[in-house]
């Protein structure tokens, strides 16, 4: 069987550990970054032209700044029936920029979006890929040992939903930090890091009904809890970021309930 022809634009921290477990999976991969020199076993190019070529799958591994650029530049060499895949966590505004761009080329975009950190885990990083050929990028990287996983609907799809769960996981991030900073100048960070695991282990979908209906329902009560932690934190000289915005949050869906 002949290897599928793979070119890597971008061969830093995620493009270089998915190049090299190509590499090892049996695939001809070609790179190119203006920085980074490829892994072993990936053949050099002299940019993003020269790398797409002769390629049948082209992994956009850079940045979602530099996505439209490294497609600018790729598009002099790049030929129809070429798979353009975008892995950079971009907006689903700049994926389906991606797809005008290439309209009437013959080269669809899937729009492939990494589900959990790449470092460790490589090519086997969870995808979850959009767009009109995501079923073929998934036939064609799936027997070489990736994680893909179809999702329905043009590019833009896949993004969209990695980054509304983003809301929820680094905005949750983000409140655990503040609150543990907080925690410690206050004295009690132990307390807070237990109070926080045993909330956190009892979560189900029937915990997410309650939040939703508890924030619109006690809406009143608990700005009025936020504007007072707010003020808390100030005085432990912790900057109330997460805290404020749910006191704004809560403030503005007490005022919409008062108007109706």
């Amino acid at each position: 069987m002949t290897p599928v022809r793979v070119a890597l634009l971008g061969l830093g921290e995620a493009g270089g550990e998915i190049a090299r477990d190509l590499v090892a999976a049996g695939a001809d991969v070609r790179g190119y970054d203006p920085v980074v020199v490829p892994p072993p076993g990936v053949a050099p190019r002299i940019g993003e032209s020269d790398a797409v070529r002769d390629a049948e799958l082209v992994l956009s591994v850079n940045s979602s700044h530099d996505a439209p650029t490294a497609l600018e530049n790729a598009l002099p060499g790049l030929p129809a029936g070429t798979i353009w895949a975008d892995l950079n966590t971009a907006s689903p505004g700049l994926k389906s920029a991606l797809v005008a761009r290439l309209a009437g080329r013959g080269v669809p975009v899937v729009d492939v979006a990494l589900m959990a950190p790449v470092p460790g885990k490589g090519l086997r990083t969870p995808m979850l890929v959009s767009g009109e050929a995501a079923d073929r990028y998934a036939a064609l990287l799936t027997p070489l040992g990736a994680d893909v996983t179809v999702q329905p609907g043009p590019a833009g799809e896949a993004i969209s939903r990695k980054l509304l769960r983003s809301v929820f996981y680094k905005g949750l991030a983000a409140a655990v930090v503040e609150a543990v900073t907080a925690a410690e100048a206050a004295g009690c960070a132990d307390w807070l890091r237990g109070s926080v695991a045993a909330e956190l282990a009892g979560f189900d979908e029937r915990t997410i009904d309650r939040l939703l209906d508890g924030t619109h329902r006690h809406a009143r009560r608990r700005a009025d809890e936020m504007t007072a932690a707010t003020e808390q934190l100030t005085e432990l000289g912790v900057t109330p970021r997460i805290a404020a915005a749910a006191r704004d949050l809560l403030a503005e869906l007490r005022d919409r309930e008062n108007a109706s």
